[in-house]
């Protein structure tokens, strides 16, 4: 590289990511991820009923609901309460659909999973840290279900995680922290499952564009962090140790 990342990482290089599980006790499934300096409670509950577009289908649902809170950043940021503002409702939704592509709904019968993710600090990567651990918590949670016997088979198809890459002075780096997020040329947000299979990909040039080789390095990137992430999650997870 011919610049110095802040961190003193190469370019390729994840910043640490850890799970503590349980982290709250009333909670279905808790999780406190950290990836870097970003830290993210991950909470899941498990309840009974469906929105009303899947009653008597036999299916369940995922959905997600996203908060920073005050204290995450340098300078204190208000609470969201009657309006959410237009991120928060895009990076919930984009939770909530990255964590439904790894299960069978219809395994799941008609209960509803929600997922909130509360950002305690914030140095970038708080949606993909999100993602990430949220996909802990929910395995956490459905476990529950079937050690009481509630479940007969787990509904997850696949793990599930995100990592965020871009393009600072025209060369890739991955999992950006905040003063090469908002440096950065290019911002990629990348979720895929254990398949490596693409389940989304949210990502513009600041200023200016980009080349296909410039985003294959970008692609690249990100599925060497993806691989690293799946790996945590299942050190984290010992009943997805292959």
């Amino acid at each position: 590289m011919s610049f110095q990342r802040p961190d003193g990482r190469g370019g390729d290089q994840m910043r640490p990511i850890s799970f503590e599980r349980n982290f709250t006790k009333f909670s279905a499934g808790s999780v406190l991820a950290k990836c870097g300096d970003t830290v993210v409670l991950c909470s899941v509950t498990i309840q009974a009923g469906v929105p009303k577009f899947l009653e008597n289908t036999g299916k369940g649902w995922l959905t997600a609901e996203y908060r920073m809170l005050p204290g995450a950043t340098p300078q204190r940021q208000n609470r969201e309460l009657m309006q959410l503002s237009g991120r928060t409702q895009e990076i919930q939704r984009l939770i909530g659909r990255s964590l439904r592509a790894c299960l069978d709904l219809k395994l799941l019968g008609e209960r509803t999973i929600i997922v909130d993710a509360d950002v305690l600090q914030a140095d970038a990567g708080t949606r993909t840290t999100s993602i990430t651990g949220g996909f802990v918590a929910v395995a956490d949670a459905l476990q529950k279900l079937i050690d009481k016997g509630d479940l007969k088979e787990t509904p997850i198809l696949h793990q599930v995680a995100a990592v965020s890459v871009g393009l600072l002075k025209g060369e890739p780096i991955l999992d950006l922290n905040y003063p090469e997020d908002v440096a950065a040329d290019v911002d990629f947000n990348v979720v895929m499952n254990d398949q490596l299979g693409i389940i989304e990909l949210q990502g513009t040039a600041e200023e200016g564009s980009f080349t296909r080789t410039q985003m294959n390095q970008m692609m690249d990137f990100a599925e060497k962090g993806i691989r690293e992430l799946l790996i945590a999650q299942r050190e984290a997870l010992q009943v997805f140790k292959s």
